[in-house]
């Protein structure tokens, strides 16, 4: 039986509220089917006051074996580097992730706050926050760049405001089963399985973005969300739209723009008005390219696809 602490930084409970959805599998077969013995979560645990801290202190002096941590939220060094004091854990919650990390079999970040900083993270950044083991794209985190749980691995990232509940449960399973040292992380530490491809890879709107049909209103049916509407799936790294939200939809397919937030830099633009949901542009080619496209091979890709548009491209291919 593997067990799990989960501790709560600087946080919205996003990610719980995800986890919480999960389907395959869920939240509750982690504990049913895979012998997960979940040591307390701040949504699902009793307010346990000097319990917890007893069982916290067991933990970190290694009279319990901590298999799994996972940590949802930034780790608020503020004030003035003295961090978030936790009133069940009885001290800075920082402190706290220090020393469990480094009894940890496996570190767990979940969520762009944790992997990165994420919104609490972004300039002026009072709060001083900071990820496990970055801050945005560098290794600027907690933890150092150099941390390894006691299975050898660095944090293992899984980014996303929120992340979906089955990277999470799913990835939770691997690490509780024996399966973590066959993980293979990119360069961001996100396991390769779900962000190796792009939010673009499934998207229902790939024959509109071939095409340059663009769609100029939210929740259209048809047109591409990248040309107008600063959709960011062609350069995001996540399975969004091959593991579907709720098995049902995703962003896209719902006529909404990806905002890329696996990515290390979200929120892109510091969330201003007028350039969430808009397209930047110079001289009508966008700032930020799909990868591995230059600008000049857009101008041309794009002047030859608009030529080329069939008919059926503009046509909305849900009227009946």
């Amino acid at each position: 039986m593997a067990n799990l602490l989960w501790l709560q930084g600087g946080a919205c409970s996003g990610n719980t509220m995800s986890f919480l959805n999960a389907e395959e599998p869920s939240a509750c077969d982690l504990v049913t089917d895979f012998g997960i013995n979940v040591l307390w979560h701040p949504s699902l645990g009793m307010e346990l006051g000097e319990n917890l801290q007893k069982m916290m202190r067991a933990l970190v002096s290694g009279q319990m074996p901590l298999d799994i941590f996972v940590f949802e939220g930034s780790v608020v060094k503020a004030p003035n580097g003295t961090g978030q004091w936790n009133r069940f854990a009885g001290r800075p919650m920082m402190d706290w992730v220090r020393e469990l990390a480094n009894v940890a079999a496996y570190t767990v970040a979940v969520g762009d706050c944790a992997t990165w900083g994420g919104i609490p993270a972004t300039a002026p950044n009072p709060s001083e926050s900071v990820g496990l083991q970055f801050l945005k794209r560098g290794h600027g985190g907690f933890l150092g760049k150099d941390y390894k749980s006691k299975a050898g691995l660095p944090v293992i990232n899984i980014p996303g405001c929120p992340a979906h509940p089955d990277w999470i449960t799913q990835i939770v399973v691997a690490v509780a089963t024996g399966r973590g040292g066959d993980l293979s992380l990119d360069e961001f530490q996100r396991p390769k399985t779900f962000f190796q491809s792009f939010t673009q890879t499934g998207c229902t709107r790939n024959m509109h973005f071939a095409y340059k049909v663009s769609a100029t209103e939210f929740g259209q049916r048809k047109g591409c969300l990248f040309y107008d509407l600063g959709c960011r799936g062609p350069m995001t790294h996540s399975p969004c739209n091959r593991i579907l939200w709720n098995r049902q939809s995703s962003k896209t397919r719902a006529g909404m723009p990806c905002m890329g937030c696996t990515e290390p830099e979200f929120p892109f633009y510091d969330l201003a008005p007028g350039t969430v949901f808009k397209t930047q542009t110079v001289m009508g080619v966008p700032k930020d390219m799909p990868l591995g496209v230059d600008k000049t091979g857009y101008v041309k890709l794009t002047a030859a696809a608009k030529v080329a548009s069939p008919k059926w491209a503009e046509e909305d291919i849900f009227v009946v």
